[in-house]
């Protein structure tokens, strides 16, 4: 038996959307609206989060995988189904198949991160660590499905997942009827696709309007091609949109109903993580931060009220780590500082008592002795500070030279 593959011939319709939100039914939670003041406030009309970042496993992906899956011929179920991702896939097909009964394999990278391999486990599939790029993750499952007759189930590009991930649109119309503009991270596109058919079918004024990260943004090249165009993604935070080139099936629908993709920088996705975190109150993946990206990079680009789709939650702790810290870098809440003093008791705590003047909260200090930059009366500092923002940086850095300290960098 041969793994069942997309057709792209397929008309995808509102009905099949509103087919598949029955199918959901008791399956997916209907997330919640959150409304942020802040945002509203930064871009002069109402600003509504989406939160699918709440939704089970921790994201949209559910959606899709639950009725691809739902939607297979008995024969078809009875072979089981196989999946490749690093994370939210991996994570929604395995509940999917959990609760309907079906065996299910998922192939992810051996350096995917460990709490989310857990979760795949405890929801129900065996997982498989194979290929160091999800490339090679992709081409296991797939000649897994040819060996064994599995069915595999694709993250992105088959109607009915597309159908599945649609009905986040539905809801959107329910929830914030008056809205204008929705903004939705885009990778291979299936979500994007999917709200822009329920959407523009019943709405059509309103915008639907894509975020990819700069770093690996495929649907530019490829909608300026008029078709899917490859490309070789660089690194980015924001893995869950990191893909190489747009699906067929998707693109297609992107192609005629998106109205626009927008790209974001590492900065501005590391921002609206932290401002999701602190002003929100929620834990967003960079991919899923990535609406509220667009809204900081341009904030008067876009007509109120505007809803902005949070698609997940599932970011390892470390990881998260380090972003916050890049993103209060990028605020100017991190400065980091290089200073020549006088080898002599006292000198440190000097430096130390005139930050404290200036309210600058001394995270980490490295003492240098021997670089051969350095005289040999004197020893380099380097600082790095919690500030208040940019403004207090330029406060900080004034008032270190007016005490006659020789700032380096």
């Amino acid at each position: 038996m041969s793994f069942s593959t997309p057709d792209p011939l397929r008309p995808l319709i509102l009905d099949d959307v509103r087919g598949a939100q029955k199918m959901l039914a008791g399956v997916a939670r209907m997330t919640a609206m959150e409304g942020s003041r802040h945002l509203t406030q930064l871009v002069g009309a109402p600003v509504h989060l989406k939160c699918e970042n709440l939704q089970r496993t921790g994201s949209f992906k559910l959606r899709g995988a639950y009725v691809r899956i739902a939607g297979l011929r008995p024969e078809e179920k009875a072979a089981g189904v196989v999946a490749a991702s690093a994370g939210n896939h991996a994570q929604g097909v395995a509940l999917a198949s959990s609760l309907l009964g079906v065996r299910s394999t998922v192939f992810m990278p051996v350096g995917a991160p460990l709490p989310k391999v857990a979760a795949t486990r405890e929801y129900g599939a065996e997982v498989v660590l194979h290929g160091t790029v999800v490339d090679e993750t992709l081409a296991a499952a797939e000649a897994y499905a040819r060996e064994t007759g599995a069915v595999f189930i694709h993250p992105f590009d088959h109607p009915d997942i597309i159908a599945g991930q649609g009905t986040v649109g539905l809801e959107i119309l329910e929830q914030c009827p008056e809205v204008r503009t929705i903004l939705v991270g885009i990778g291979g596109g299936g979500l994007a696709a999917g709200i822009a058919v329920a959407v523009k079918a019943v709405r059509p004024d309103v915008k639907v309007i894509g975020v990819q990260a700069a770093a690996s943004a495929a649907y530019p090249p490829s909608l300026a091609a008029g078709h899917p165009v490859a490309i070789d993604p660089a690194p980015t935070m924001a893995d869950g949109i990191k893909v190489g080139r747009p699906g067929d099936v998707p693109f297609a629908l992107v192609k005629e109903l998106v109205d626009e993709v927008r790209t974001v920088t590492e900065d501005e996705l590391s921002s609206a993580l932290l401002l999701c975190l602190e002003r929100a109150k929620l834990v967003v993946e960079p991919a899923g931060a990535s609406p509220v990206a667009a809204l900081l990079s341009d904030p008067g680009a876009f007509r109120g009220p505007v809803v902005a789709v949070l698609s997940g939650g599932n970011v390892d702790p470390v990881l998260l780590q380090r972003i916050l810290r890049h993103g209060m870098a990028a605020a100017g809440r991190y400065l980091s500082l290089r200073l020549r003093l006088p080898d002599r008791p006292g000198a440190l705590a000097a430096l130390l008592r005139s930050l404290s003047v200036v309210d600058a909260n001394v995270l980490d200090v490295s003492h240098v002795r021997t670089d051969p930059r350095l005289g040999l009366t004197e020893v380099e500092v380097e600082l790095h500070l919690e500030t208040k923002g940019p403004e207090h940086c330029l406060e900080v850095g004034s008032a270190l030279r007016e005490e006659g300290y020789q700032v380096i960098s």
